[in-house]
């Protein structure tokens, strides 16, 4: 936990980046409260950021005589979390002033008063109003710079962390040509990823007006949409990885063209096989690992849809390894690991990656590297008893293919009936990209493969 610098009197503690360029984070729970006395890496709060949730600890031993915002709400990097002073007796919460709602900042501090229009403290961020569906506004004085004004011509060396050095080399980017929109123009790990994989127009590119060609999201205006607001049983705020899950798949259907081709396979064959791995290994294997494999090769041959976009440079970028994502459902939401360079690893390693990367992700302790620079992805509906779907394309991705459940069927071959077991299969594309007679191949070169177990192998 770095990028920001503690006031050196302990009198109150700033949120710290929690996740290598972060710029907020969302209050989960206090696990103190006012009057408490704490020691030293005693933890204050747990926090979730992006998909990982994180207890951040105390960095001195003190009593707390403010804590800072509530369960819910998103708080900035650098905003003041917890205050520090005498013991008090904690008093009731007061209600928290206008601006201060969930989704704000969390800068409303609670130690039983709250007075609305009081000067801000140090470090903070200022107080977002507003709802999800309506108007964000930020004071003037403490309003985050737009990606614009945060890129500078940069004369020296590139300011940023060691792990975000290293996680441009991994993907290959000249760190001193990334546009920074951390502190003092401080390059993040999210400008790397965007900067890489195309998933966020850089600020120069944004400025310019890029040669991209993503349309923009539409706003939805307060009171344009009828809501009935009758017998309503809950409401549950767009927050966390739901939050998440949102924004990623609302930018892929404003930005990708989608399409759906479905197909099935006999995989008889494969499914034997499969029995055959999981006695030699001492371990059951789903038929999954197999599906894995299967793509990795069809890749090889249809490289097309081994691709990312470039929506702010009007780019398509093939990609010469296949980093393949697997969806998982979490109690949080769906999360999508990468495993990388999957096409050289066999379907047994290819069950571990899967194993260890989902057990990550639903205690959310999952990396935020792990999530970045897939070139295709899997889903695997057929867990929960589904057969065909309509995928939503991880973008900047070009395609993901949906496996259904295997399911028994009587089947012909050579005018012979016998029972056999049938996998139903579903693969999307950008059809700006992929054209569909390449995605109806693709997904015939998948099936034929898992048809043919010794040619999988091979």
């Amino acid at each position: 936990m770095a990028g920001v610098k503690q006031p050196s009197d302990k009198s109150h503690f700033l949120l710290p980046d929690l996740g290598e360029g972060l710029a907020e984070a969302e209050l989960i729970s206090w696990k103190v409260k006012a009057g408490d006395t704490v020691k030293e890496s005693q933890t204050l709060a747990e926090m979730q950021t992006d998909k990982a949730l994180v207890e951040v600890p105390s960095p001195w031993a003190g009593t707390v005589s403010e804590i800072c915002g509530k369960p819910g709400d998103v708080i900035k990097v650098g905003a003041v979390l917890v205050r520090y002073g005498a013991a008090k007796a904690a008093a009731a919460p007061a209600p928290v002033a206008v601006g201060a709602t969930a989704g704000s900042n969390g800068n409303a501090c609670m130690s039983g008063q709250i007075a609305a229009g009081a000067p801000a403290a140090e470090g903070d961020q200022g107080t977002v109003v507003g709802t999800m569906s309506g108007t964000l506004t930020v004071s003037d004085r403490f309003a985050r710079r737009a990606p614009e004004a945060a890129v500078a011509v940069r004369d020296g060396k590139a300011l940023a962390t060691p792990s975000v050095r290293g996680l441009a080399r991994k993907f290959g980017v000249d760190i001193q040509k990334v546009p920074g929109s951390g502190r003092g123009g401080r390059v993040t790990a999210s400008d790397v990823a965007a900067f890489a994989e195309g998933g966020v127009a850089t600020a120069s590119a944004a400025t310019a007006g890029g040669a991209g060609f993503a349309p923009r999201a539409a706003t939805i205006a307060p009171g344009s949409v009828y809501i009935d607001q009758n017998d309503v049983a809950q409401r549950v705020p767009f927050r966390g990885v739901r939050r998440k899950i949102a924004e990623a798949l609302s930018r892929s259907v404003q930005t990708a063209v989608h399409f759906t081709v479905v197909d099935e396979a006999d995989v008889t064959a494969l499914e034997a096989k499969r029995k055959e791995y999981s006695k030699v290994v001492g371990e059951k294997l789903s038929m999954l690992p197999f599906i894995m494999a299967a793509i990795c090769r069809a890749l090889k041959k249809h490289p097309s849809l081994n691709a990312i976009v470039d929506d702010a440079k009007g780019e398509i970028i093939l990609k010469s390894s296949v980093n393949l994502g697997c969806a998982v459902d979490t109690d949080a939401g769906l999360m999508v690991p990468v495993i990388r360079n999957a096409g050289a690893l066999a379907p047994v390693q290819l069950a571990q990656s899967v194993k260890t990367l989902a057990a990550k992700c639903k205690d959310r302790t999952i990396a935020r590297e792990d999530s970045l620079g897939g070139t295709f992805t899997i889903s695997n509906v057929g867990s929960y008893g589904g057969m065909f779907a309509t995928p939503v394309i991880n973008y900047p991705e070009v395609a993901i293919l949906a496996a259904g459940r295997a399911k028994e069927r009587v089947c012909v071959k050579d005018g012979k009936f016998y029972a056999g077991l049938v996998l139903p299969l579903s693969l999307s594309c950008d059809h700006r990209v992929v054209d569909g007679a390449e995605g109806a191949r693709f997904l015939n070169t998948v099936v034929k493969l898992l048809e043919d177990p010794d040619a999988l192998f091979a």
